[in-house]
């Protein structure tokens, strides 16, 4: 959430910014209801000091008190209606976002970075990855839904290794960077979803155990922001990296995306986190895109880094990147990673502070990136195909146990 404080003393700064966001008439909305809270909270505080009396009260003053408690019972109940008021448009005031964010609400308001590699030119007509699976049985659409419903497949033999190998790959280069390797819980309590800023505002997006007030985790991001909920930390940056299955119904995506496995509703992560001082959290920020971009180029897949609008970032993130693979069987840059600064928003939620002077509490910053999902590997597939339909595997993750090539003999579907 925001500083409401620091909000109070440049309402103008902050409703400039938020409008980037879509955010400057929920932010007037929090300022009026914050006022009517003070001075509410003032009358109550003033009347409750009236009701203090030293020594044996006087008839007189009995009457006063029993006027002042009837004055008082409905006031208090007001002030925690403006409370909860105050607390409900917190919750969904987003954090304001860096100047160096674009203006803009949709995909196309990106600003690219830089771009590497050049896409691949084939002397054939490419093949999507669900087109190259299917004389393999590599990616199970269909079995997928039968067990499952819509979005779910099945990974199968060769593809099954070389996704296996991705993510331990992955995992490796970024625990040999310092980050600390951590396999989190993927249910998690309410309290980790409205902490990292997904709730309320995205709240539909989840999967739930109501049985048990569980939700199933959308990205690593949250077991891991929660880790240290409610501590003081020293020793900062404090830098881990994360594997976990995560699921999302796409609850928004209707009809975008549903062909193969691009966008489903459970998939495995690779999730970089810190938590560091706000002084570094911009330079942080920069080392996570480029660990993600050493990354994307050892596995030698042509990308851009994209500086994503204002207006569609998430809740939480002030700044974030995206890294857009290039898909020959979609003739276009999708994306497979991306890198958010939250700057303080999360840890005001979740309580993570430490102390830069020795004596004053401070809340942290927080920042995210992803490693690799599954995108990664169908990216492979696309972008290293041959005429036959077979598929080169980038050397690294040949040597993690991934054949060297898929489908260099062809065989049938089970």
């Amino acid at each position: 959430m925001i500083d409401l404080r620091a909000a109070r003393n440049d309402p103008d700064g902050y409703r400039a910014a938020l409008a980037r966001k879509g955010g400057a008439e929920l932010f007037d909305e929090l300022l009026a209801a914050d006022e009517q809270k003070r001075a509410l909270q003032t009358t109550v505080e003033d009347l409750r000091a009236r009701t203090k009396l030293k020594g044996k009260p006087t008839p007189e003053q009995l009457e006063e008190l029993k006027a002042i408690k009837e004055q008082l019972q409905p006031l208090e109940q007001e002030l925690l209606e403006a409370e909860r008021r105050v607390q409900e448009l917190l919750d969904r005031v987003p954090n304001p976002p860096a100047e160096d964010t674009p203006d803009g609400d949709r995909e196309e308001d990106a600003v690219t970075v830089r771009e590497w590699g050049e896409p691949p030119s084939f002397d054939f007509e490419p093949r999507d990855h669900l087109e190259l699976s299917a004389p393999h049985g590599w990616i199970d659409v269909e079995r997928g839904a039968k067990v499952s419903g819509s979005r779910f497949v099945y990974r199968v033999g060769d593809v099954a290794l070389l996704e296996t190998a991705l993510y331990r790959w992955a995992l490796a280069r970024i625990v040999a960077k310092g980050h600390v390797p951590v396999l989190p819980p993927v249910l998690v309590r309410e309290q980790a979803m409205y902490g990292t800023g997904f709730f309320p505002s995205e709240k539909s997006d989840f999967y739930a155990a109501p049985e048990d007030d569980l939700y199933l985790v959308g990205t690593s991001e949250v077991p891991l922001a929660a880790f240290h909920a409610g501590e003081e930390l020293d020793g900062l940056p404090l830098r881990y990296v994360a594997f976990s299955t995560c699921f999302r119904r796409e609850a928004g995506a209707a009809g975008r995306d549903t062909r193969g496995m691009f966008r489903v509703h459970q998939f495995d992560k690779v999730e970089m986190f810190v938590f560091c001082e706000p002084s570094a959290s911009r330079e942080e920020h920069e080392r996570l895109l480029d660990i993600e971009e050493e990354l994307v180029q050892e596995l030698a897949l042509p990308y851009r880094v994209q500086n994503i609008a204002a207006g569609d970032l998430g809740l939480s993130a002030a700044k974030k990147y995206d890294i857009e693979a290039w898909f020959p069987g979609q003739s276009r840059y999708r994306e497979i990673t991306s890198t958010s600064n939250t700057t303080d928003f999360q840890a005001r939620r979740l309580e993570i502070r430490h102390r830069p002077d020795g004596k004053n509490l401070a809340h942290v910053h927080t920042l995210n990136g992803t490693a690799v999902t599954a995108r990664a590997l169908i990216a492979i597939l696309e972008n290293f195909q041959h005429e036959d339909g077979s598929v080169s595997v980038p050397e690294p993750l040949v040597e993690l146990g991934a054949p060297r090539r898929l489908g260099s003999e062809r065989v049938a579907a089970p």
